[in-house]
């Protein structure tokens, strides 16, 4: 079993080229991997300003309000509002894609996963769950509101935390709150 636990406030927050927002990096593989080489990319971003998206070829991302009053994500055309918290909505990172903010800034979950390399599945907990990852699997349980703990490795976690997770079978994961768990396949992350 492995938990490599991702604290928060050890993740430096870094502004975007067109000064909208900041990006603070959760986790990716492989280790070391930039924006052009990632198989799978998980973030927590400040939106501060409407805008377009950059255009990811061959990726598919999963955005999931967190704070804030939303927005409305316009994909290829076609308007999507995102102003329920916690509601993971998946969009092609080619899509041609602009954001206008529902009434002020916000804080936004993203996964992106590179097609072909690795796939993810974003699913919302708020109570206990039993994790489990098989070999080829990496799971990520990242707190969105509350805490959480991972009985059984007695590791606690707060708000943004984020634990990763390999090579478990049935570890209990208790959320006082909400805590998103991305299961990732494809590459595995370097805890």
């Amino acid at each position: 079993m492995t938990v490599h636990v991702l604290r928060a406030d050890e993740r430096p927050a870094v502004p975007w080229k067109n000064g909208g927002g900041l990006t603070r990096e959760v986790a990716s593989a492989p280790s070391g991997a930039g924006m052009s080489d990632f198989a799978w990319r998980v973030s927590l971003a400040d939106v501060a300003e409407a805008g377009p998206f950059s255009r990811f070829e061959g990726v598919d991302r999963i955005i999931t309000l967190v704070d804030g009053p939303g927005m409305v994500l316009t994909v290829d055309g076609t308007a999507h509002t995102v102003a329920e918290p916690y509601v993971p909505f998946p969009f092609s990172g080619e899509a041609t894609t602009d954001c206008r903010l529902l009434g002020g800034g916000l804080v936004d979950f993203n996964v992106m996963v590179r097609r072909g390399r690795a796939t993810a599945q974003v699913e919302i907990v708020r109570d206990r769950v039993s994790v489990t990852a098989p070999a080829d699997t990496t799971l990520l349980a990242v707190v969105l509101d509350g805490s959480a703990v991972l009985e059984t490795s007695a590791v606690a976690l707060d708000r943004f935390d984020a634990a990763l997770i390999t090579d478990v079978h049935d570890e209990p994961l208790k959320v006082t709150g909400v805590a998103a768990l991305v299961t990732l396949t494809g590459a595995a992350a370097d805890a």
